[in-house]
């Protein structure tokens, strides 16, 4: 058997180590994450060649469909997911956030059920976020994270019992760039899980719950069984019995909602249930179908919940869950109080209210909110209409079948307003400014904006303008009337901004993103190698 040392030889370290990140970075995690890279590594970047063909697939009009080979799979009734695990039986309220150590105690410190601590679309991945990141999880996990910020004691609150934990590692299709292996970049997701399961997995089962994961942006079943073998492998090679780990699968693309069931049975005895990525999604309908003008959306709030692509994606997603035994989980309240105008927040609140009443007489079990002010709003409507810990029992018998065409009905009323493209253009920018400057989850106009939302504006501006959609003032909106909108949000949203701000950079990058012409597959890819200082390489086994 290899030694650890002969594992690392081979593995680099290109961004600084703080003193407090060697506990993190030890040369048997590394060797773990070595082990995960050169296992898994091969089968990652043959499945993101997949959805490149599969894109050249809908490109020439090819439109999904459930998937005939799987269909024993969907029809089988004989098949459910695992017993619930401790600490998720009941996660009717959970709260979303970067891994900072602020945001990791204030999370901790909420009247929720389950934090979502994101490594992904809320955090901008510098080599110090992900790192320092690792690090407060690792010290809340052990109730050692209580810190100082100027005149202000942080510290976790010592009268409950702390919210379930869960980590959100980045999606497959991205690098971590600092950390090589033979030469080659690990996945982010592989580092991201790597160094969480390895250092916490034992702790957290000793205090009650377990490591428990939330799988982002996967576009297959497929990709699935590669968490599924990750999560296997990892389990055998620190000794811990397979199922214990639980993963929980955004349903934020538009391929994956057609294979629903089959997610769930990839991961079988891991599976946590589904949620609804609901920005996401509506970013990969956008994205997927951006060449075809069948698909060319209205105004991001026409775009709903209650649209029908949109409906019909929550119900087959609830039906499918508990029909499998395992949770279905509601989307995102991004709200941020407003404290200067009493009446415009309690208009904003009682959003709030009339979203999470339609989520929990849907049927689901539980739902996301962004601040720590909207978690009495949401827990109250869930604490009244689900007295029970979820909704297993809900199966959603009335809804008798959800089919391609419901999946694919852009149905819906609204048209496209200048007033639409400036605040797509100011969120766009305004998420891509804060990014490049390492803060991966902005507040613009009272909400909280991540790359999700960001990505819709940026898709739809490209969508409007490669079909040349006719505005409601009959104006085109074409490439040179694109630009022009672009540079005059630019310039007046740098005008407002501290001095070093980063719109012009950002627009730089945008005015290739809205002109129906160039567009990257992800806004984060984008973007990294901005935010990405590779350092010189330092051989693991000499530090």
């Amino acid at each position: 058997m290899a030694t650890i040392e002969q594992i690392n030889e081979g593995v680099e370290i290109n961004g600084p180590i703080k003193e407090s990140q060697k506990k993190i970075l030890t040369p048997e995690a590394t060797a773990f994450l070595a082990l995960l890279h050169r296992t898994f590594n091969k089968t990652r970047k043959d499945l993101l060649q997949k959805r490149v063909v599969r894109q050249q697939e809908l490109d020439r009009g090819v439109l999904p469909d459930f998937l005939p080979e799987t269909k024993h799979i969907r029809e089988n009734d004989t098949w459910t997911g695992p017993p619930l695990a401790p600490g998720l039986i009941d996660r009717r309220l959970e709260i979303t956030g970067p891994t900072d150590r602020k945001m990791v105690v204030n999370a901790l410190n909420s009247n929720v059920w389950t934090y979502m601590a994101d490594f992904e679309d809320a955090q901008a991945p510098t080599w110090d976020n992900q790192v320092s990141g690792q690090v407060n999880l690792y010290d809340a996990i052990r109730k050692q994270i209580d810190f100082k910020q100027g005149e202000k004691d942080y510290k976790l609150r010592t009268d409950r019992v702390l919210p379930t934990l869960i980590a959100r590692s980045r999606g497959w299709h991205l690098e971590e760039k600092h950390f090589t292996v033979d030469g080659e970049p690990i996945s982010g997701s592989l580092f991201d899980f790597g160094l969480y399961f390895f250092h916490n997995a034992f702790e957290l089962v000793k205090r009650g719950t377990g490591p428990y994961f939330y799988l982002p942006k996967m576009e297959s079943h497929l990709e699935a069984r590669l968490w599924n073998d990750v999560f296997n492998l990892s389990q055998d090679y620190i000794g811990m019995r397979r199922g214990t780990i639980r993963g929980t699968v955004l349903i934020e693309t538009i391929l994956a909602a057609f294979e629903m069931d089959e997610i769930i049975y990839e991961l079988r005895d891991h599976s946590a249930g589904l949620n609804c990525g609901r920005w996401d999604y509506i970013f990969s309908v956008i994205k997927k179908f951006r060449q075809n003008p069948d698909f060319v959306l209205p105004d991001r709030s026409a775009v709903t919940m209650t649209t029908p692509f949109m409906d019909a994606y929550v119900k087959l997603l609830i039906k499918t869950c508990h029909r499998r035994r395992v949770h279905a989980m509601g989307g995102m309240a991004a709200q941020i109080p407003i404290k200067t105008d009493p009446e415009a927040n309690e208009k904003a609140m009682d959003g709030v209210r009339k979203d999470k009443l339609r989520e929990v007489l849907a049927g689901h079990d539980g739902t996301w909110v962004a601040h720590p002010a909207l978690a009495p709003i949401a827990a109250e409507v869930f604490n009244k209409h689900m007295p029970t810990p979820n909704q297993l029992f809900k199966r959603r018998e009335d809804v008798t079948s959800v089919t391609q065409k419901d999946l694919l009905n852009m149905n819906m009323p609204g048209g496209v307003t200048e007033d639409g493209i400036r605040k797509n253009l100011n969120i766009g920018l305004g998420y891509m400014e804060g990014w490049l400057r390492g803060v991966g989850c902005v507040p613009i106009n009272f909400l909280m904006e991540d790359a999700a939302t960001a990505e819709v504006s940026r898709s739809q501006l490209w969508q409007w303008c490669k079909h040349q959609k006719k505005l409601e003032s009959g104006q085109t909106f074409d490439k040179q009337y694109a630009l022009k909108l672009l540079h005059e949000q630019a310039d007046e949203l740098s005008s407002k901004a501290p001095k070093g701000n980063k719109y012009q950079v950002a627009a730089k990058y945008f005015e290739g993103q809205v002109t129906g012409e160039d567009y990257a597959d992800f806004l984060t890819s984008l973007l990294y190698d901005e935010i990405t200082t590779v350092g010189s390489s330092r051989p693991v086994a000499k530090l």
